[in-house]
């Protein structure tokens, strides 16, 4: 009925592009936080000053921990900050200044715009939780409680592990899987016995290096081109929407 082989018992959900839009949301404050850096960034040149953009946020930061979506995205442009401290700001050019630039930013716009759980993904979750599935949310995000309550999804998860998560029992962050592992040793499973749903390339590859059951690519973009790049990456299968898992009967 849910379009998974038969041994799958537990399912794993990244949050962002997959259950909820606030993958948007998390591109427009990256966009923001990083074009204000770089266009302050006093030894850039022309290139290291380029604009952020989607690209680089599904190559460089989508799915990835906040501070090593940073890093990676700055080593993209030859660029290396220090780490910084917890309290650094929009002033500091530090890995901490750029991430609570953003963070403050992601929860403005949570605020002022709210955010939706895809219709399509409220089906799904349905449908599982009738099917006695058990449901967990595995998400690089710090944010994820705060999300799960502004869209509506709570009742649905039975176990959450957020950047937050990671951080207090210091996971390595996706592409690595350990923190899809914690999602299914938190409902009891072993990952043979769990599907991963991810739209990140990244998410993807953690699903695929941690020997899950099964791995839903989960492409909410308009080309092929991700949909290659998820395929290539691990995926099972891609879909659109995770209505396409489900049998029509």
């Amino acid at each position: 009925m849910i379009g998974l082989p038969s041994s799958v018992t537990a399912l794993l959900f990244d949050l962002d592009g997959v259950l909820t839009s606030t993958a948007v949301i998390h591109s427009q404050a990256w966009k923001q936080a990083f074009d204000t850096f770089l266009q302050t960034y006093p030894a850039g040149d022309a290139t290291q000053k380029r604009p952020f953009d989607q690209n680089d946020y599904l190559q460089y930061v989508d799915g990835r921990s906040r501070d090593d979506g940073i890093t990676t995205f700055l080593r993209s442009r030859n660029i290396t900050l220090p780490p910084g401290s917890p309290n650094d700001g929009p002033h500091d050019a530090t890995v901490a200044g750029i991430g609570n630039t953003k963070n403050a930013l992601f929860l403005d716009i949570l605020k002022t715009k709210g955010a939706q759980a895809y219709p399509d993904a409220v089906a799904y979750l349905k449908a599982a939780q009738e099917a006695q599935l058990a449901i967990a949310v595995v998400t690089s995000s710090k944010n994820g409680a705060e999300i799960l309550r502004a869209t509506g999804l709570e009742s649905y998860v039975q176990a959450r592990v957020d950047g937050l998560v990671i951080a207090e029992q210091g996971l390595a962050g996706k592409p690595a899987p350990d923190s899809f592992h914690a999602g299914a040793k938190a409902l009891g499973v072993a990952p043979a016995q769990a599907a991963v749903f991810e739209d990140a390339v990244s998410g993807v590859q953690a699903g695929h290096a941690g020997d899950f059951g099964h791995v839903v690519g989960v492409d909410r973009t308009d080309g092929d081109t991700h949909r290659h790049e998820l395929k290539q990456a691990g995926a099972d299968v891609v879909v659109d929407a995770l209505t396409e898992l489900l049998d029509p009967r």
